[in-house]
């Protein structure tokens, strides 16, 4: 999309919120209360306000994303995403200003306040405190600052962390006030899948983020070998959910994620053979599905369990 297209202020705001990606960011917390309610630990009021703060902490990153990138012009009218409101000129960079800084508020808020609801010993408060404030600076220093780690290739790592182990593990733990083992593959699982919508994202903007000097895992890796981790990052998230099933539910339902497999074998499949960015770009929105109904099929087998 050309930067000239007309485009509503709305229009503008609701491109950058990217609100199509929450679903994918409060899939972990469902991952998370669902191991919860297995383990006889659930509470709704903890499990609301979980996931309305891992809401605001993807919002808040995707509106720094499109700070960061149309500060640094890494977003140009060659890439093959599409352009946000600030590349399009229709939002300025005092305008996200302003929402960065209320997105923060609010997240803070929001955190408070699921804290005060969940943590039961000073520590947890103290560490869960520590966690939040870390998850905030991820958010924006993906590509906000004078070294972005998502312009080094570390943006991977930061979702697996962020989007996986903590926010799966934290879950769990604000209800169940004890840490398990057992939670850290689905975690892992959920982390993983979650990275292969970032490297989706990272293929398709591949040859413009190496013009202009974004090094994503992807550049760093070159299409050929990214698609392969890409195969490995899905493989990986079934194999952790498959060992997670076979050593710790007893019930057939705890294996409902096996009927997504199908759906990541053609996602796989096609992301290997077709070579061109721009044969990414439908992959997106296919990769988020995906993600979706493996965690949801994941997390409804262990609530019948």
């Amino acid at each position: 999309m050309s930067s000239s297209t007309p485009i509503s202020r709305t229009q503008a705001w609701l491109e950058s919120l990217r609100l199509r990606t929450l679903p994918l960011a409060l899939a972990s917390i469902i991952t998370g209360s669902a191991i919860a309610f297995w383990q006889h630990a659930f509470k709704a009021d903890v499990a609301l306000l979980a996931l309305l703060t891992a809401a605001m902490l993807q919002i808040l990153s995707n509106l720094a994303n499109d700070y960061g990138d149309a500060v640094k012009g890494s977003d140009t009218e060659e890439r093959i995403g599409p352009l946000r409101g600030m590349q399009k000129g229709v939002i300025t960079q005092p305008q996200m200003k302003r929402a960065l800084m209320l997105t923060v508020l609010l997240t803070i808020i929001s955190g408070i306040a699921l804290i005060a609801v969940a943590c039961e010993k000073p520590e947890d408060v103290f560490g869960f405190l520590i966690l939040g404030l870390m998850a905030i600076v991820a958010a924006i220093t993906y590509t906000v600052g004078t070294r972005p780690y998502g312009y080094m290739g570390l943006g991977d790592i930061s979702v697996l962390v962020f989007f996986g182990w903590l926010s799966v593990a934290g879950t769990y733990y604000l209800q169940a006030n004890v840490f398990s083992s057992v939670v850290m593959l689905p975690a892992t699982a959920c982390g993983l899948l979650a990275v292969a919508v970032l490297n989706i994202n990272n293929l398709r903007d591949i040859e413009n983020d190496a013009q202009n000097g974004k090094n994503t895992l992807a550049v760093r890796l070159g299409p050929v070998r990214a698609r392969y981790y890409h195969a490995a990052l899905l493989i990986g998230a079934v194999v952790c959910l498959a060992l997670f099933a076979l050593f710790n539910l007893k019930s057939w339902s705890g294996w409902l994620f096996v009927l997504a497999i199908p759906a990541l074998l053609r996602h796989i499949r096609y992301v290997l053979h077709e070579q061109t960015p721009a044969a990414m770009r439908p992959m997106l929105e296919s990769m988020v599905k995906c993600a979706l109904l493996t965690n949801l099929l994941f997390a409804i087998g262990v609530v019948l369990s």
